[in-house]
C-alpha cells in the first residue's frame, strides 16, 4: 500500500514537471516568433559583442564601446568572430545627418565583405528626395526597397530587428515590418528580379551566397556619426 502511494506521488510529480517543461517551451517559442512581426523581448538574449570587443574583428581598430554605446571614428566595418545561421538580431542605432551605414549579415569573407554578404542599409532618409528606394534605410542594399520609410530623424534612436532563416531575411524597423527578402530569387549579379540594374560592386548573386556567416556593422561615412546599442542575438 505504501509502495503504491509512493508510486502515485512520483507519477504526479513527473506529470507536473512535464507540464512545466511544456509551458516553458511554449513561452520560449513566443519569445522567438519567426518571422518577426514586431520587436521581441530580448531580456534573456545573448549580447553580440563583449564590452572590450574581445569577440570582435576590428581590423582598423576604430570601434569602441563607451557607456554601452558602440561607435566608430572612421569608415570601416566590425564583425563578430563567430559565424551565425538562423537567428534573430535586435539592435538600436542613431546617426548624424547624411549618414550611410549598415547591418551586414551572412558574411563569408569579412576582408572583402561587400560582394560576400547581405547589407541591410542604414541611411538618413530625411536627406533623400524620394524614399523608399533600394538605398534607403532598411533596404536590402541595391536589391530590395523597404515597404515604407520609417526611420527617425538624425540624432534619434531607432530599433531594428533582423530575422535570418535559411535564405529568408526579414526586417522590422521602429515597429513596422518593412522587408521580406528571399535570397533564392536573386540569381543574377546584373539584374534584380524586378528588372532594375544591380551595382557593379555587388558582383555575386545573393542566391549563391552561404547563409552562415559573420555579422557586421559599417562604420562612419564622412562627418556622419553612427552609434549602436543593445546589440543582442537569439539563435533559432
Amino acid at each position: 500500500m505504501k509502495t503504491m502511494k509512493t508510486h502515485v506521488l512520483m507519477k504526479g510529480s513527473f506529470v507536473m514537471l512535464l507540464t512545466f517543461i511544456v509551458t516553458l517551451s511554449q513561452l520560449n517559442a513566443q519569445d522567438v516568433q519567426f518571422p518577426p512581426e514586431k520587436h521581441p523581448d530580448t531580456d534573456n538574449w545573448q549580447r553580440l559583442f563583449a564590452a572590450d570587443l574581445s569577440n570582435a574583428i576590428d581590423p582598423d581598430g576604430i570601434w569602441s564601446f563607451e557607456d554601452g554605446i558602440l561607435t566608430a571614428t572612421e569608415d570601416g566595418a566590425i564583425f563578430t568572430q563567430a559565424a551565425y545561421d538562423n537567428y534573430l538580431l535586435d539592435l538600436e542605432f542613431k546617426f548624424g545627418e547624411h549618414a550611410n551605414s549598415g547591418v551586414i549579415v551572412h558574411t563569408s569573407d569579412y576582408e572583402n565583405w561587400i560582394p560576400n554578404s547581405v547589407e541591410i542599409q542604414i541611411y538618413d532618409d530625411h536627406s533623400m528626395d524620394d524614399p523608399p528606394s533600394k538605398t534607403s534605410c532598411g533596404a536590402i542594399f541595391g536589391h530590395l526597397a523597404p515597404e515604407k520609410s520609417v526611420v527617425n530623424k538624425p540624432g534619434e534612436w531607432n530599433r531594428m530587428t533582423v530575422g535570418c532563416k535559411g535564405q529568408m531575411i526579414y526586417v522590422v524597423l521602429n515597429g513596422a515590418p518593412i522587408i521580406e527578402f528571399d535570397m533564392s530569387r536573386y540569381t543574377s549579379s546584373e539584374v534584380n528580379p524586378d528588372g532594375s540594374e544591380i551595382f557593379d560592386w555587388l558582383s555575386k548573386p545573393k542566391a549563391e551566397l552561404p547563409t552562415k556567416g559573420k555579422i557586421g556593422f559599417q562604420g562612419k561615412h564622412g562627418d556622419a556619426d553612427i552609434y549602436f546599442r543593445n546589440l543582442k542575438i537569439k539563435e533559432l
